[in-house]
């Protein structure tokens, strides 16, 4: 599998979040944009952190659980440790939530708003072992574009 070009990524997610405020419309074009431009994926979507549990945000892909508890399946855990989580296969991983049983392996990256944990952005593959270290620091990267600065989201 090609590498993905994460600078390229990094640039059109630049222009499409320029000047947007909103939360929900940023979260929405971020999912789609890598969820058209990551090669073996079949999620792309962000969990909020809302009332001490993860709450199912925009996303791309099929039907996906809606509450995830914090330290429960991948995003849970990631969003606990406060820490990007990769499993190369989530069949493996104990406590896996199987929203879509065509996934194979996962990332999942904390979001971060003011250095509090805002929630996460998880991406699933069908293909085993999928995601690297490549993936990792290009997602984190792309994540941080979210929040620039402290007061820039509306609440809505």
């Amino acid at each position: 599998m090609p590498e993905t070009d994460y600078q390229l990524l990094q640039e059109q997610a630049a222009a499409l979040l320029a000047g947007e405020t909103d939360w929900v419309a940023m979260t929405a074009n971020l999912s789609s944009l890598l969820f058209h431009s990551l090669p073996a994926v079949n999620f792309a979507g962000f969990y909020r952190l809302k009332a001490g549990e993860l709450l199912l945000g925009p996303f791309q892909g099929r039907v996906a659980c809606m509450h995830i508890a914090l330290g429960n399946g991948v995003c849970g855990t990631a969003a606990q440790r406060q820490t990007t989580v990769i499993v190369p296969n989530v069949h493996q991983f104990a406590g896996h939530i199987a929203c879509d049983s065509a996934s194979n392996s996962e990332i999942v990256v904390p979001v971060f708003k003011a250095g509090q944990l805002w929630g996460v952005l998880d991406i699933d593959s069908p293909e085993l072992a999928r995601f690297s270290a490549a993936d990792q620091a290009g997602l984190e990267a792309l994540v941080a574009l979210l929040f620039p600065a402290p007061t820039s989201l509306t609440e809505d």
